[in-house]
């Protein structure tokens, strides 16, 4: 059972023991975050940055870590989200195998993994969990809370479980709520790692690893984190130099397939398959609503900010622009000043990684006036 932490990352250690929301508790539980800029003297310009389910708290280089982070092109000195103006955290998700205690990591009782003993882990848990982090900080208020995809509603149940927590966030690709269409999608990731016979009821090792099944489910997240329209201008219908093997009767024949086999098997071995399940299962038992005992919009209604941008890209099939339009007009509702952008950006789901000419706008326009 391997963890994959980055270099220079720093743990914050939880409150010992962790509630969970669903029942259970952690002990000696931690969350690792990275941190960029400095902190003013009155603790007001902190930017917390909620990630998706796979990356790590590395979003950016630094000097204590020069590689490149999975958000590089948008953290860093007068990007749009300027570290000269900004200190910023980016904390690695409570139930991650990147640092964070999660079901890879060993249990306090005997040493080893956690595995499925490992409780039932919310999206609101990840949010206590980050706030946890910010406390330790020294910081009361947030002055923005950015999620991103799963982040985002992470960035949403932080807004609701602790009121005032931030004056303004940014909601990127997020969802106050799970969708059939994405629970669905979700459900057959978690369908494909369960049946691979490897899995062996989360008892798997380095040796025995359920390979095929991670295989499949980043595949099938990969087809839904990009659009058919990138799929068609990227691959088209061309095919490989080989197009037919006697001894692989249906193996690849299309250059698309190729790319979602390569993409795979650059992830399957660097992401722990049981914190895959329960982080994926986490964004289905999502709803803002039922975090908040009432309706999904009035919910929405009573987060205390003062400003707020939802962001969305029309070609998003995973979460899809209504939702990023709920949570703008269901915010609104409050008096706040909340605002819309819908972008056409053909990258799909994950065109905040790489669109950054129309997401940096976006972002770095609502900061500057912040």
């Amino acid at each position: 059972m391997t963890e994959f932490i980055p270099v220079a990352s720093q743990f914050c250690a939880l409150p010992d023991p962790f509630p969970m929301k669903r029942g259970g508790e952690l002990r000696g539980a931690r969350v690792a975050f990275e941190t960029w800029g400095a902190l003013n003297a009155e603790h007001s310009n902190a930017v917390l940055i909620l990630t998706g389910l796979s990356p790590n708290a590395h979003a950016a280089s630094h000097a204590g870590n020069p590689e490149p982070g999975w958000w590089e092109a948008m953290l860093g000195p007068g990007k749009p989200i300027d570290t000269d103006r900004w200190f910023v955290i980016c904390v690695n998700s409570l139930g991650s195998c990147k640092g964070s205690t999660g079901p890879a990591s060993q249990h306090p009782d005997d040493q080893q993994p956690y595995r499925l003993r490992f409780p039932d882990l919310s999206v609101e848990d990840g949010a206590k969990a980050a706030h946890a982090v910010v406390r330790t900080l020294g910081i009361d208020q947030l002055a923005v809370v950015i999620g991103c995809s799963m982040g985002g509603m992470t960035a949403l149940a932080y807004c609701a479980l602790h009121p005032n927590g931030a004056r303004q966030q940014i909601n990127i690709s997020g969802a106050a709520r799970a969708l059939p269409f994405s629970i669905a999608v979700r459900s057959l990731q978690r369908e494909s790692i369960r049946l691979d016979p490897a899995w062996n009821m989360g008892e798997y090792d380095d040796q025995h690893y359920p390979e095929a099944g991670m295989r499949i489910a980043r595949k099938l997240g990969v087809v839904t984190y990009r659009s058919s329209l990138e799929w068609d201008g990227r691959f088209g219908r061309v095919r490989l130099d080989s197009e037919h093997r006697d001894d692989d009767p249906f193996g690849f024949e299309f250059q698309v397939e190729s790319y979602l086999e390569g993409h795979a098997k650059r992830f399957i071995r660097q992401f722990d398959p049981n914190c895959y399940l329960y982080l994926s299962r986490s964004m289905d038992w999502f709803d803002l609503g039922e975090c908040m005992g009432t309706t999904t919009a009035r919910a929405l209604a009573s987060l205390k900010l003062q400003r707020s941008l939802s962001i969305g890209v029309s070609t998003d099939i995973l979460f899809p622009l209504q939702q990023q339009e709920e949570i703008a007009l269901g915010i609104a509702e409050s008096g706040c000043d909340s605002r819309f952008v819908p972008l056409n950006s053909p990258q799909g789901h994950d065109a905040f990684l790489v669109d950054i000419e129309n997401f940096g706008a976006a972002i770095g326009g609502f900061l500057a006036d912040a």
